[in-house]
């Protein structure tokens, strides 16, 4: 025998929004927090906050990184950290018109892969104060840091450094 007084799932209300059937797209809201360690990243995003863009390098096979990592990804050795120059060059780029929630507000929005002179791998970071048009491959182009880190890799984005 049921209880009467149970309350069903389907008569509560979910906040859930249908905004179209087909495709079907929906808004719900989802809110969380969590804890994260950065671990052996550490390194790397407290210097964000120090105005420093650290990666690191393989001292047993001279592999340097763009962006950091633990062991080498050709011979497995621990590997340790140093400062990459402020100034790059744009490798390669992306427009994006369509972005995170984070992002929504800035699209479009460009991401850039940045190229050191001996520096073996890249470093993808957002392009600022251009129109995408302006964006050519070789471009020089400079780190800037928030003021006011979050501890995040968004704490890094690139302008024109000419």
């Amino acid at each position: 025998m049921a209880n009467k007084n149970f309350k069903l799932p389907e008569s509560e209300q979910t906040g859930t929004i249908v905004f179209n059937l087909d495709p079907l797209i929906i808004k719900h809201h989802y809110e969380i927090d969590y804890i994260h360690s950065y671990a052996q990243d550490t390194p790397f995003f407290r210097g964000l906050s120090e105005g420093k863009l650290l990666s690191t390098y393989c001292p047993s096979c001279g592999y340097k990184y763009g962006t950091p990592r633990a062991h080498c990804m050709h011979c497995g050795s621990p590997t340790e950290w140093f400062e990459l120059p402020k100034e790059g060059y744009v490798h390669t780029y992306t427009t994006c018109y369509f972005g995170s929630e984070e992002f929504l507000k800035e699209t479009p929005f460009h991401l850039i892969l940045v190229e050191w002179p001996d520096v073996d791998t890249f470093f993808l970071g957002r392009l600022v104060g251009v129109k995408p048009g302006e964006i050519k491959i070789g471009m020089k182009v400079k780190a800037r840091f928030k003021r006011l880190s979050q501890f995040k890799p968004t704490d890094v984005y690139f302008v024109p450094a000419e």
